[in-house]
């Protein structure tokens, strides 16, 4: 039996990079892929990879990453440098979020409702580490979760983009 969500994802408050809140009702009808990320990690290249997915899906898919402190603080920089650094680094053009808490007392409320079964439906998970990544179908249901590991452009993901 598949429980329903609690909350729809898209009533949750999050700012961009800029400080402006997101309104994530417009991105209902395309699938979002939620990424924690951060500019001195291992996995950063994957932002190459996260462009290139955003350029070949972006009529059915919104990429937005969430630059985060919380694993080997590997994003120290300000909401200033963080996003110099995407654009002059890898040309970001995907949407950038405030920095957040993904796990611990402080955790965000979407990464309450992207890790906690009793909110988001269908699965509870534990951020592991930087780009870990969360697919949310065009319904603003819980599609599937990620490791680290795994690159954007794997058929693990592109297989529901198709």
């Amino acid at each position: 039996m598949i429980a329903a969500a609690t909350q729809s994802v898209y009533n949750i408050a999050i700012n961009s990079i800029q400080g402006q809140p997101i309104d994530l009702h417009q991105f209902r009808g395309k699938k979002i892929l939620f990424v924690n990320v951060a500019s001195k990690c291992g996995f950063t290249p994957q932002y190459r990879d996260l462009q290139k997915l955003q350029d070949k899906y972006k009529e059915t898919l919104v990429i937005i990453a969430l630059p985060c402190n919380q694993f080997g603080k590997q994003e120290p920089g300000t909401a200033e440098e963080i996003q110099e650094y995407c654009e002059i680094n890898y040309g970001i053009s995907f949407l950038i979020t405030e920095k957040i808490k993904v796990k611990g007392a402080d955790q965000h409320p979407l990464y309450q409702w992207l890790t906690k079964k009793a909110l988001n439906g269908k699965q509870n998970t534990t951020v592991k580490w930087n780009f870990q990544k969360y697919l949310i179908d065009e319904n603003g249901e819980f599609l599937n979760y990620y490791y680290s590991i795994t690159n954007p452009t794997s058929s693990r993901i592109t297989k529901y983009l198709k």
